[in-house]
């Protein structure tokens, strides 16, 4: 029996070569209308689904290939001889290779387009099929992707056939790709219909993968890089542009991550050099240049292999600086002309990275694998609940600033933690210790280590004081003021303590712990 191809796609890409090369090795090719016109201008012999199914395509296109005759041809398994019995009894014919790509759904979405054509771009019959040939691999080739063409070609001229393990592989591929494309469209309903049900029983989280990266955190992990399609449009650290410098690894995304997430919470010329996804840097200034200088100078050890972020594009005085250490990434909404020039000619594999929308909104889930499951919670985008004086003393205008700028920053450093924070700059930062007393010595000793003033700065602790302790270590050091939640059953004894020492203290009613 002669062997038959059924070709229906969206995209055209390759398909008419494709078609050509199966013509030639003497597969009978049936296509839906608009791929059959196609194929037919280039000189390809096609049978048109209608004519197979004896029934006209109806409704614009909505129903075409769902019919038996096809369905029958993509079902049926060829050594069981009562299948084979019915097929030749009803005149349908096996079909042996399917090549199906759906519906631009996920690209009508990002044109805008209207809600009432965003549903005709929902696929039905495509998905039908690929899903009825994968289910019967054993003897259908089905093809989702245009650039396995060539590689289906190939073994067919080498081998005469498709062998049952590249089968298997293009059938985990198709229902993959066909499981992706309802959950980008579950996705995109969810927010079409204005439901936005956030956590539903059911929950099926659309991603492609972008690139596979050298390894993971360590070196015999294996790690790959996948980008969410229905989140491509707003701000993304996933879809960054790597403009220069070497690859991405993975700990590299996940301090680039963490450095503009910072960055991002400030307006004025600001920058974050961030290691091991800890800040150990932070500065305010009216110039790019002055803040890069102010906040390398609250800890030049620890940003030596680190991760420097801004919030305004690279101009050519930061540039000339940032060449001075070394760095592994430097991240950015953008890149001056001649500050970028400046930077790749220094530093052939310091890695410049563009961040895409950087002034959209970081709206979304996060998501956190523990062994069987997931963990999904909003995304900690808020700052405070409240801003309440609590203590005897209110707080100058000066530490009011600065209790702000210290609040925005501890919200990123891993719990326990606590900033110390003087002129709109970090002076210590207490990352990740199991007590909030150790986190304050932590970021005393960084600011004596680099000669860093204490005297009249203010203190950040992104969760309660569960005791005074703290705040009595910080009167020894000079701090004036202090920023927290609140919310401990010792909230009078810390508040006792504040006083005594003429400490003004803020309650914000938030926690930021970070994990």
């Amino acid at each position: 029996m002669k062997k038959r191809a059924l070709i229906s796609v969206s995209d055209k890409t390759g398909v008419v070569e494709f078609a050509k090369e199966l013509q030639d090795l003497g597969y009978e090719i049936v296509s839906s209308s608009g791929t059959a016109k196609v194929l037919r201008e280039n000189g390809i012999s096609v049978i048109e689904v209608s004519e197979i199914t004896g029934f006209p395509e109806i409704m614009g296109g909505r129903v075409k290939t769902l019919h038996p005759k096809i369905h029958g041809g993509l079902l049926a398994v060829r050594d069981n001889p009562e299948y084979m019995k019915q097929l030749e009894e009803l005149g349908i014919v096996p079909i042996d290779i399917v090549a199906i790509n759906l519906y631009p759904f996920e690209e009508t979405v990002r044109k805008g387009a209207e809600l009432d054509e965003i549903i005709e771009n929902i696929d039905i019959g495509g998905p039908a099929m690929v899903r009825a040939s994968a289910k019967n691999h054993k003897f259908v080739t089905i093809v989702v992707d245009p650039e396995d063409y060539s590689y289906v070609v190939s073994m067919l001229k080498e081998k005469g056939e498709i062998d049952l393990q590249t089968r298997r592989k293009l059938a985990l591929k198709a229902f993959r790709h066909t499981a992706l494309y309802d959950s980008i469209i579950s996705a995109v309903l969810n927010e079409k219909f204005g439901i936005n049900e956030k956590f539903p029983d059911e929950l099926s989280v659309p991603l492609r993968k972008k690139s596979k990266l050298r390894y993971g955190e360590n070196p015999h992990q294996e790690a790959s890089l996948y980008v969410s399609p229905v989140e491509s449009d707003g701000f993304s650290v996933a879809e960054s542009e790597v403009l220069h410098g070497k690859e991405m690894s993975y700990n590299n995304y996940l301090d680039v991550e963490a450095a503009v997430n910072l960055v991002k919470e400030f307006d004025a010329p600001t920058c974050v050099i961030v290691k091991h996804n800890n800040p150990c840097g932070v500065a305010v200034r009216e110039s790019q240049p002055e803040a890069y200088k102010e906040a390398l100078s609250r800890d030049p050890k620890s940003a030596f292999g680190g991760i420097v972020a801004f919030n305004k594009a690279v101009n050519i005085e930061t540039a000339r600086l940032l060449t001075e250490i070394f760095l592994e990434v430097i991240v950015a909404p953008d890149f001056e002309e001649d500050a970028f020039e400046y930077l790749t000619g220094k530093k052939k594999n310091l890695r410049l990275v563009k961040v895409k929308n950087f002034e959209s909104s970081s709206a979304g889930l996060d998501f956190r694998r523990i062994s069987g499951g997931m963990l999904i919670q909003d995304r900690d985008l808020r700052l405070y609940e409240e801003w309440k004086v609590v203590t005897e003393r209110e707080p100058s205008p000066e530490e009011v600033e600065d209790l702000l700028f210290a609040w925005k920053v501890v919200k990123h450093v891993k719990s326990n933690s606590v900033v110390i924070a003087k002129n709109k700059a970090t002076v210590g930062i207490g990352p990740g210790q199991t007590s909030r007393v150790d986190s304050l010595e932590t970021a005393v000793k960084k600011a004596k280590e680099f000669g860093l003033s204490l005297e009249g700065a203010v203190l950040a602790s992104e969760a309660f004081f569960p005791f005074r302790d703290s705040i009595d270590e910080a009167a020894k050091h000079g701090i004036k003021a202090v920023i927290q939640p609140g919310g401990s059953i010792r909230d009078p004894e810390v508040i006792q303590a504040a006083n005594e020492h003429g400490i003004a203290m803020v309650f914000t009613g938030m926690r930021h712990f970070k994990h």
